[in-house]
C-alpha cells in the first residue's frame, strides 16, 4: 500500500477513538435538525422567506455547520495535537511527505462528512418532509467544493497552530463568523443586501446558496463556485507552504 491509503486508514481509526469529536461532527448536526424541526414555527410557511418553510432552508445550513465543525474543531485539534505530542516530529524521519499527511486528513474528513450529509438529508426528508435535492449532480459538486474549501482552511489553522488548544481557539474564532454568513442565525433569504453580498464571498455562504440552488433544481451560480475554488486554492496552498512538523 502507498503512504496515502495507509495514512487514511490510520487517521480514521484514531478519529473514532475520540468519542466527543465523533459525536459533534457525525451525530450532533442531525440532532440539531430534529430539535429545530420540533419548533412549530419552523415547519410553517414563512411569508418573510417567500412562503418557504424555515426547516427547508436550514437543512443545507446544518450541513454547512457539520462541515465547519469537522474542519475547525476536530480536524484542527487532532492535527495540532499531533504536533504538540511529537507525533509529527517522529514522522519526519519517515518517507512521508507533508502533502501525503495533509491529503489523508482532507480525504478522511470529506468521506466522513458525506456520511453526515446523507444522515441530515434523510432526517429532513423522513421527519419533516423536506424535499431531496432535485439536481443531484449539482448538489454533490457544490457540497464537495464547500467541503474542500472549509477543510483546507482547517488544515491551514492546524498547520500553523502550535498546540491543540490554540488550534481549537482559532477554529472557534473562525467558526462563528463563517456560520453567521452561512445563515445559521438568520437565513440568507432574510439578510439585507450588504450582508448577503459579504456572505457570497465566504466559503460557507457560497456553499449554502449552491446547495439551496441545487435543491430547487438549478445549477448554482458560477460566482459561488469560483469563491469556493478560490478559498481552496489559497488556503490549501498556504497550508502546504507553512506546514511544520514541530
Amino acid at each position: 500500500m502507498s503512504a496515502l491509503p495507509r495514512l487514511l486508514a490510520t487517521e480514521t481509526k484514531l478519529f473514532f477513538r475520540e468519542p466527543i469529536l465523533v459525536f459533534f461532527t457525525l451525530a450532533f448536526p442531525a440532532i440539531l435538525l430534529v430539535i429545530l424541526g420540533s419548533v412549530p414555527s419552523m415547519r410553517a410557511p414563512d411569508p418573510g422567506l417567500g412562503g418557504a418553510r424555515a426547516i427547508t432552508l436550514y437543512v443545507p445550513i446544518i450541513i454547512a455547520m457539520s462541515l465547519a465543525l469537522f474542519a475547525l474543531n476536530s480536524l484542527t485539534q487532532l492535527f495540532a495535537g499531533y504536533r504538540e505530542k511529537g507525533v509529527l516530529r517522529r514522522m519526519r524521519t519517515t518517507p512521508v511527505k507533508p502533502r501525503a499527511m495533509l491529503g489523508a486528513q482532507l480525504l478522511m474528513s470529506t468521506i466522513l462528512s458525506l456520511v453526515t450529509m446523507v444522515v441530515v438529508l434523510a432526517t429532513g426528508r423522513l421527519a419533516f418532509a423536506v424535499s431531496l435535492p432535485r439536481h443531484l449532480p449539482a448538489y454533490l459538486l457544490g457540497y464537495l467544493l464547500a467541503a474542500v474549501s472549509v477543510f483546507t482552511i482547517g488544515l491551514l489553522v492546524a498547520s500553523l497552530a502550535p498546540t491543540g488548544k490554540s488550534a481549537g481557539a482559532i477554529g472557534s474564532l473562525l467558526f462563528f463568523p463563517l456560520m453567521f454568513f452561512a445563515g445559521l442565525w438568520a437565513p440568507r433569504a432574510s439578510m439585507n443586501t450588504v450582508l448577503r453580498t459579504i456572505s457570497d464571498f465566504t466559503p460557507l455562504g457560497a456553499g449554502v446558496q449552491s446547495l439551496q440552488d441545487a435543491t430547487a433544481g438549478h445549477w448554482p451560480q458560477p460566482l459561488h463556485w469560483a469563491v469556493m475554488l478560490g478559498w481552496t486554492v489559497v488556503a490549501g496552498g498556504l497550508a502546504a507552504r507553512y506546514f511544520r512538523w514541530e
